[in-house]
């Protein structure tokens, strides 16, 4: 079997997102209406791997200087598969792709594997080419926090504490599409705590909401009408990602988001196979954000890690 490696471009697109809603471990993040909001920031470098004509796999990526980035605007990446694809033919896939690198004055790639948790059919194919094709090594190992849904672990004492706070205060959860209120909580709190601002502005949000409305929503908490704090949802087919989540010095005392997480988790989203709360480490996974994951824990959730490798051509 010969595998040809071809880069995606405009012509591509619709042939890009028909495969990618088919395949066995794509999301929306890798629809090119998701992954060119923030196409003036990455060089796109995307591929395309053929079997004759037939599409085996796509792989998001762009270029840093020698460099192909799995991709570097992209929470996860790496190779998404087709159902049918086999362990052999991800091999020779993978073998071709250095080849083709190579030739092309590549040195290194950065591959940032989809976690397994997004799989809706069992695909680390990918894994495993990696070290017996490419001999990549593990670079980055960042820690999330999931809830499995059939199996939902009790919230600890404070987590309860703060919902009994909120309900004593009459609070309320709404989805909304005031992203502009959101994205000014969220980033009072990230400039108060941290000096940054958000990955993305409310314009982006807005933006990425009006192209995907049911796979990117805004859940909130409300005092009455003053917005207290919330969460924006990435809703892929078996996950739900909590994308960002915030909430005002009221909010925070007054448990507006033991309230939120409890209506979420039990109630609107109850049957989702995943709850993943995201990343909980920072500076290449090296600093453990320990508060952070500790409120994450509180709701039931306990660790998959985001995993990054990386190999020279």
């Amino acid at each position: 079997m010969q595998v040809n490696l071809y880069q995606c471009g405009l012509q591509q697109f619709e042939e890009w997102n028909a495969f990618v809603a088919q395949s066995k471990n794509g999301t929306f993040l890798f629809d090119r209406r998701f992954m060119d909001y923030h196409a003036d920031r990455f060089q796109d470098y995307s591929l395309m791997f053929y079997d004759e004509d037939r599409l085996l796999a796509v792989m998001p990526a762009n270029v840093d200087g020698d460099s192909l980035i799995t991709h570097g605007g992209l929470t996860y990446g790496g190779l998404v598969m087709s159902p049918g694809i086999r362990a052999a033919q991800v091999c020779e896939l993978f073998r071709n792709l250095n080849d083709v690198l190579r030739l092309q004055g590549f040195h290194r790639v950065v591959y940032k594997a989809v976690p397994w948790i997004y799989h809706q059919q069992p695909a680390e194919e990918d894994l495993y080419a990696l070290t017996s094709v490419c001999h990549a090594h593990l670079t980055i190992r960042d820690i999330s926090s999931v809830i499995v849904g059939d199996r939902k672990m009790h919230f600890s004492g404070s987590r309860k504490d703060g919902i009994r706070k909120a309900h004593k205060k009459g609070l309320e959860v709404r989805e909304s599409t005031d992203y502009a209120a959101f994205w000014q909580i969220l980033n009072d709190n990230l400039t108060a705590k941290y000096g940054v601002r958000p990955v993305h502005s409310v314009a982006e949000l807005e933006l990425l909401h009006g192209r995907f409305p049911d796979q990117i929503r805004l859940y909130m908490v409300f005092d009455g009408e003053t917005p207290l704090g919330g969460t924006v949802l990435f809703l892929t087919p078996q996950v739900l990602h909590t994308q960002y989540i915030s909430a005002t010095p009221e909010g925070k005392a007054t448990g507006a988001i033991d309230l939120l997480f409890d209506h979420l988790i039990h109630q609107v989203y109850s049957d989702y196979c995943y709850i993943d709360f995201g990343k909980s480490t920072t500076s290449d996974s090296a600093d453990l954000n320990e508060n952070l994951i500790f409120q994450k824990e509180g709701f039931g959730a306990r660790a998959v890690c985001y995993d990054t490798y990386e190999w020279e051509l």
